[in-house]
């Protein structure tokens, strides 16, 4: 598993095509999921430092995927980064394994920041 690698998961294509960009520019390795179960196949073979993941996706939910992805024995940091910022729904996201929660709209020096962070620990 490479620190660098970042797994980007939303059904939302400017999303994933925005946050390629950026994370491509601060120097990561990105690879992008439209759903939850290519969210998982990329994960196997990708072998992602970092996913960042959203909530609302077709075929399988961010919460289940996360807690597939926690499951694992070497399991990559997750970042949910989602639209659904209330209080239950960041419970329910960390109680699943997400090491962090992030609601859109968010800045991307932020996100790149609270990326960084999560993979020095």
């Amino acid at each position: 598993m490479s620190m660098k690698k970042v797994l980007v998961v939303d059904d939302e294509p400017n999303i994933l095509l925005s946050l390629e960009f950026i994370l491509e520019e601060e120097g990561f390795e990105v690879k992008t999921a439209g759903d939850g179960e290519e969210a998982l196949e990329a994960a196997k073979s990708f072998e992602p430092g970092i996913v960042l993941l959203d909530v609302a996706m077709p075929r399988r939910d961010g919460y289940e995927v996360c807690r597939l992805l926690k499951s694992q024995d070497a399991p990559p940091k997750v970042i949910m980064l989602t639209a659904k910022g209330q209080p239950l729904e960041r419970k329910k996201g960390l109680e699943v394994g997400a090491d962090a929660y992030i609601t859109k709209p968010f800045h991307a020096g932020e996100l790149v920041a609270e990326i960084n962070a999560l993979l020095e620990k």
